[in-house]
């Protein structure tokens, strides 16, 4: 199986989560003061949504739809913009497979590295305009 459907399979699965969105945050928001710092004035009913659509922007990026939102998630994060420093994006990644790991119970380890794969193939993207 392709690491694409694998990652759309074990998303599909995590999204049946009601608390998945709001496990991710916690995580990712306990990973660093300098993360917590990013959101203090983030509407995060508003947040949970564009991760939502950004996780999925990551997975049709890496099944070969242009990267268009990508260019533009970079540009907004850049440093002249959201200052999202490079490494942020390792804690995202970090904060999000812990988060999987919780809530897909049919995950596998193969599973596990297509989310890997997918991930940083789009981040790289991100992280390119900073």
């Amino acid at each position: 199986m392709k690491d694409t459907n694998r990652v759309m399979q074990s998303y599909g699965r995590c999204c049946a989560s009601a608390a998945f969105f709001d496990d991710f945050y916690a995580t990712f928001l306990a990973s660093s003061p300098a993360v917590r710092d990013k959101f203090v004035k983030t509407d995060m009913v508003a947040q949970k949504q564009l991760l939502r659509a950004g996780i999925l922007n990551l997975v049709m990026f890496a099944r070969g739809m242009p990267d268009t939102k990508l260019q533009a998630l970079g540009k907004s994060h850049s440093r002249a913009h959201l200052d999202i420093r490079p490494e942020l994006y390792d804690l995202w990644i970090a904060a999000l497979l812990k988060t999987i790991r919780q809530h897909d119970r049919q995950l596998e380890q193969l599973d596990l590295e297509a989310w890997q794969v997918v991930l940083n193939k789009g981040i790289d993207v991100i992280k390119s305009h900073y």
